[in-house]
């Protein structure tokens, strides 16, 4: 078997993690998320924040005081994300 060498462009990541296409798609998802979360508690101010770190990113943020009840017994943010096929994992250092 012919051995195969590679090598990552780590700035060509880069340059692409932060391109407008990336954050075009980025932003699609966050108000598809934002849609979704609106859905399942109507009358509530659901807003998305774009910005930039070393990739394009984006927040969904539920604008009520109740919201962290909402995501603990309910899962809101998450079966959003789910709806949109996405993956929600559990943050790790």
């Amino acid at each position: 078997m012919p051995q195969v060498s590679f090598r990552l462009d780590r700035a060509g990541v880069r340059e692409i993690l932060k391109s407008q296409d990336v954050r075009e798609v980025i932003d699609q998802y966050a108000g598809v998320i934002a849609a979704s979360v609106g859905s399942l508690v109507p009358g509530t101010s659901i807003q998305v924040y774009s910005y930039t770190t070393d990739r394009a990113s984006a927040s969904v943020v539920v604008e009520d005081v109740r919201a962290m009840g909402w995501q603990a017994r309910d899962g809101i943010l998450t079966r959003a994300a789910a709806s949109a096929g996405l993956e929600v994992k559990a943050w790790q250092r």
